[in-house]
């Protein structure tokens, strides 16, 4: 049996051949274990774990002083600049769910509807600080052939609070009026396009962001979606996923919103934001800090036993998860060190089988993992980009013993048997040295010491935690002169993005092992030996 062993560190370096050094910026050192239970899950993703998402804020959408968004809206992105294009196209596919704050006051520019189409206009006297809005029909159009040419997953988040009346206390009352959502999903599929699930409403569950809806209505809501959806796509083989409520988990609300919809719901979704608002001046402490950042974990652990002990089949999401909210700090959350924070939500949310995890955003504010302004990748592009490729859907136990500030996740590797280990160092003056055990069918409880390494280590340029560049095994990770991601062929993906480095050994059993290391180094003059 041929298994292989990913090892991706954050602030690492692997210094021998025995066991492995997770580094901090002094000498001083200390021993750890790591141990990896291959012989079964304990829950599993979605192939396409990864997805981002697109918004509808305007240009002057502005936080703290700052307007972050200029011209990365779904009504006026340039969908012709070809870092975008292949940006997507790296992931093969990316699910990209389209929605945001603005999602519930968007008007569809239908046959049906006979308003103007008007756009965002800013009003501070207007819920969200803005008007109503309109979606054309033409750009629906270009964001379909877009997103058909780039491979793309599509949800795309409805207005749940069409036809209701929102009290002084936001509380939005009657029915959903579903007419002018039913128009879009017939003129979508008239139209042949593709759309992998429909979202309705966001952020109005428990005590709701502007605006809320009581969990028995929203479940009737949902329902009258599941039935729309079920009658439009009568006779296709796979239909829509019907996603809800896309929002912060308030358990009691959840429960109830849950036990009323056991079969009208695919899927659940619920947004993170762990970090706080974007202008904390401690923001970066927290995200170097392990146990504020473990406290993430309650919402992942309260929606999993949420759905355990209930009817439905549904699964759980991260609708959409900026770290800080308010369009993020920059060169923090769209800097090396968010990082941190980002590859151990995705180890975290994994873990507490959550299938997939939607970044905040693809491109726009100050935590997209693109540029806003250029489309150049920012360096959570390149996290998210190698966890694709490298970490399998299946969730192994792990645990790490040694040390306070090291946290350790496991998956099955993705494209061959094997294991996928994510080793995150917060501390940042002790160097670890890590040794690996696995427990297996053919193999209990094996010491992983020799075996054939594959290395990426992910430094920061000029060693600096704000910096937008990152290095990888001593080269910047740079697009090439038309705009080009390395393709997803591991060969290529090795050999023209990475300086690759391998090391072949022998087992005192019939397995061999193959060890891939990302490291994400402080360090960046750091020294593979």
């Amino acid at each position: 049996m041929l298994f292989k062993l990913v090892l991706l560190y954050l602030w690492v370096h692997w210094v021998n051949q025995g066991s492995d050094f997770v580094t901090g910026r002094s000498g001083n050192v200390t021993s750890g274990t790591v141990f990896v239970n291959g012989t079964a899950s304990i829950g599993k993703t979605d192939d396409n774990f990864i997805c981002a998402t697109l918004d509808w804020w305007a240009p002057n959408k502005c936080d703290y002083g700052t307007c972050s968004w200029e011209r990365a809206s779904l009504l006026n992105l340039d969908l012709s600049n070809p870092i975008w294009l292949n940006a997507i196209k790296a992931f093969s596919p990316l699910k990209i769910r389209m929605g945001g704050t603005l999602q519930d006051k968007v008007i569809y520019e239908t046959k049906d509807d006979k308003s103007p189409c008007a756009p965002f206009v800013k009003n501070s006297s207007e819920m969200f600080g803005f008007s109503k809005g309109c979606l054309p029909m033409s750009r629906w159009d270009q964001l379909n052939v877009f997103f058909k040419k780039a491979g793309a997953m599509v949800v795309f988040g409805l207005n749940a609070l069409s036809g209701k009346t929102i009290g002084s206390d936001g509380s939005a009352t009657g029915a959903w009026n579903s007419s002018n959502a039913e128009s879009l999903i017939r003129y979508t599929v008239n139209k042949g396009y593709s759309i992998h699930g429909w979202e309705l409403g966001n952020e109005l569950c428990g005590t709701g962001v502007g605006a809320k809806v009581a969990p028995d209505q929203y479940a009737s809501d949902v329902k009258s979606l599941e039935n729309i959806v079920q009658n439009i796509y009568r006779g296709f083989e796979v239909k829509p996923l019907v996603i809800a409520p896309g929002g912060f988990i308030d358990t009691n609300w959840f429960a109830q919103f849950i036990q009323r919809t056991p079969k009208s719901l695919q899927v659940v979704t619920q947004h993170i934001y762990s970090l706080g608002p974007g202008n904390d001046n401690q923001l970066i402490n927290n995200i170097l800090d392990p146990s504020y950042l473990d406290g993430g974990a309650q919402p992942f652990r309260d929606l999993e036993a949420i759905l355990k002990n209930s009817a439905t089949p549904a699964v759980a999401w991260v609708g959409e998860a900026g770290g800080a909210y308010n369009s993020g700090q920059n060169l923090v959350t769209n800097s090396f060190v968010n990082a941190f924070w980002y590859l151990g939500q995705l180890g975290m949310a994994s873990s507490y089988d959550t299938k997939t995890y939607c970044r905040q955003t693809l491109i726009g504010g100050n935590y997209g993992l693109l540029d806003t302004a250029t489309f150049v990748p920012n360096p959570d592009y390149y996290g998210a980009l190698l966890w694709h490729r490298l970490m399998g859907s299946n969730v192994l136990s792990t645990s790490f013993s040694g040390t306070t500030g090291v946290r350790a996740y496991a998956h099955c590797s993705k494209q061959s048997q094997g294991i996928s280990l994510l080793l995150i160092n917060f501390n940042a003056n002790i160097s670890v040295n890590v040794r690996v055990v696995t427990e297996g069918e053919q193999a209990p409880r094996i010491k992983l010491g020799n075996t054939s390494r594959e290395e990426y280590h992910f430094t920061a340029k000029d060693e600096n935690l704000h910096s937008q560049k990152v290095v990888l095994n001593g080269k910047i990770l740079a697009l090439n002169s038309s705009g080009g991601i390395p393709p997803n062929d591991r060969s290529n993906y090795c050999c023209s993005f990475l300086l690759c480095i391998f090391s072949y050994f022998k087992y005192n059993t019939s397995c061999l092992y193959q060890l891939n290391f990302f490291s994400v180094n402080f360090h960046s003059k750091a020294k593979t030996k």
